[in-house]
């Protein structure tokens, strides 16, 4: 074999042999790192936390700390107290959460167990979330009686703690987030049954989270009763709520107890649609230090 012919046959051979190369190693950037795991200390601090706790926290220096909150404060991702500066989670945070919930059709996942919740009683539905500082009805079903309940199909409201949906969802807010809506919104009184009262309201927000369910009677609406209740996504994060409308007429007290029933029936088929939790949920955090 002459060279040539040598050098033919190396050169087939090195273009025929695949080089094996190690995967790419992924780079962590050390202050995006830090700014997340600020953001997640301070989604588990109830009642906030301070500087030197969240630099001894963090295993951060002070300055580090602070130059970090500050970066997330401009851009609304962090907020602190007057009171005691303490630092706890700002409003961007809930609007990237609304972005989320955006992504996907909240009324798609939960029309079938409204559906038949609809079906079951025959009394109007409502499908509700929260959007900014404002309560939007997505969707809603028709009573099958004679005598209903009418409502506009769609809209926004700042009724918070006089509808059924709202208290659902406002039951599970961190405190701080309550005040700041209710600031923002007020406690409009809207019948002579309305909740305009700040203990008051507390008192009711309690009684949601123990009974699993919320109660408008005719607070909203004279002659009006809605039963409602939260809805969860797979992290337990309330993403929107429903409710069960019915004329004051028909609101026996078994009556009454039996669409509770079946809220509550319907809000744990609609969270495991969405891969929720059925179990037993920590309340949210106070602003006890």
């Amino acid at each position: 074999m002459n060279k040539s012919s040598q050098a033919l046959m190396a050169a087939q051979d090195l273009s025929s042999t695949v080089v094996e190369t190690e995967p790419p190693v992924r780079r962590r950037i050390q202050s995006v790192d830090r700014a997340l795991s600020l953001l997640e200390l301070l989604a588990n601090a109830h009642g906030g936390a301070r500087l030197n706790q969240i630099s001894q926290d963090l295993g951060l220096n002070v300055s580090t700390c602070h130059h970090l909150l500050s970066t997330l404060m401009d851009r609304g991702y962090v907020a602190q107290s007057g009171r005691d500066r303490a630092y706890f989670l700002g409003n961007m945070v809930s609007e990237l959460s609304g972005s989320r919930l955006r992504q996907f059709d909240l009324s798609d996942v939960a029309m079938a167990p409204l559906r038949d919740l609809n079906e079951r009683t025959g009394e109007t539905v409502h499908l509700a979330t929260l959007q900014g500082d404002e309560l939007v009805t997505l969707s809603r079903l028709e009573s099958r009686h004679t005598v209903r309940v009418v409502s506009g199909a769609g809209g926004k409201s700042s009724a918070f703690h006089a509808t059924a949906t709202g208290k659902a969802i406002l039951a599970w807010l961190p405190e701080r987030e309550v005040e700041r809506l209710l600031q923002r919104t007020g406690l409009e009184r809207f019948t002579d049954k309305t909740i305009t009262d700040r203990d008051l309201l507390t008192e009711e927000r309690r009684l949601v989270r123990r009974n699993g369910f919320a109660l408008d009677r005719e607070e909203f609406q004279p002659g009006v009763v809605c039963v409602g209740a939260a809805i969860r996504d797979s992290s337990g994060a309330v993403i929107g709520s429903f409710s069960c409308s019915l004329p004051s007429m028909r609101a026996s007290k078994d009556y009454l107890r039996a669409i509770e029933d079946d809220v509550k029936a319907t809000a744990r088929a609609i969270s495991d649609n969405l891969g929720g939790t059925t179990g037993r949920v920590s309340p949210p955090p106070s602003d006890t230090p």
